[in-house]
């Protein structure tokens, strides 16, 4: 026959681990809270007048602020933003004008021709308040030849806005030979007059699908640390970057949803590769 454990002794036991497990949860808290102190400490610079985030470059004799730099696409919808106030809190923004050619009825954002259902309203109303704009394409080619139609499009709908700079947005695998497709995507926008010409790409897809950036004016990275909403680290790679999309979690005045922030690369000349990304600062930057 088992001996009976005594009450008294249960209720012991677990009142000792619920103290343990309080403060292991504490603890844990704790240690998260002061990440995310660690995480806005590392922002290179901080504007005392702003209300946003802002990188300062220390290379140039004329101060540069960089406020944050927003992608948007159809997600972010035109009735819901206040493009004055957001326009204030923002050095760039890069807009999708094409989704993909492999786009459905089902999609909200993007019409089954995969042109974006909002680029021309978001363009429209950033560079009337004199915001430089970017614009890039979601690559879903299945073939070469699908890739070259998807530039086509993209460049047909981008051009009359004349973008800073044109961006080929790549995360998925449509093709057995991505580099192949990505460069002839590439290529035709060269062929149709675009001058610069970037990839957007993950580090991890890039090695894993063999994509090259050579040849491309400029290359875009996403790493997002915790996404905690806030610059966290420089992204732990080897390739050299212009762009880092540092959070999908970002909040800004003008807008009530998340958006995705951006900051030029801290190993680069923050005022000089703005300007090859978005053009000569003005005194609004």
């Amino acid at each position: 026959m088992r001996r009976r454990i005594k009450p008294i002794v249960v209720y012991l036991f677990l009142g000792f681990l619920a103290v343990c497990l309080l403060y292991s949860h504490q603890k844990m808290q704790k240690a998260y809270e002061q990440q995310l102190t660690d995480a806005k400490n590392s922002i290179p610079s901080v504007s005392e007048t702003s209300t946003t985030k802002t990188t300062k470059s220390t290379t140039d004799e004329d101060e540069f602020v960089l406020k944050p730099i927003i992608d948007v696409s159809g997600w972010q919808r035109p009735s819901e933003i206040d493009y004055d106030t957001l326009s204030n809190n923002i050095s760039g923004a890069i807009v999708r004008v094409y989704g993909g050619s492999q786009i459905t009825s089902s999609n909200n954002a993007a019409y089954t021709t995969g042109v974006d259902k909002a680029f021309k309203e978001h363009i429209t109303a950033f560079q009337k308040r004199n915001v430089p704009v970017a614009v890039y394409s979601y690559a879903l080619g299945k073939s070469v030849k699908e890739m070259k139609a998807e530039a086509r499009s993209f460049y047909k709908n981008a051009s009359p806005y004349n973008p800073t700079f044109y961006w080929i947005d790549v995360e998925e695998k449509t093709m057995s030979n991505m580099n192949k497709g990505i460069k002839a995507f590439r290529d035709e926008l060269r062929r149709l007059g675009a001058k610069n010409v970037g990839l957007y790409i993950g580090t991890y897809f890039m090695e894993e699908q063999g994509i090259s950036t050579k040849g491309f004016d400029a290359v875009w990275i996403p790493t997002y640390g915790t996404d905690s909403g806030y610059y966290e680290a420089a992204p732990n790679t080897t390739l050299t970057y212009d762009l880092h999309q540092y959070t999908s979690q970002g909040v800004l005045p003008g807008f009530d949803n998340v958006l995705d922030l951006n900051q030029i690369a801290v190993t680069k000349d923050t005022k000089k590769t703005y300007e090859k990304l978005f053009g000569k600062v003005t005194s609004k930057n």
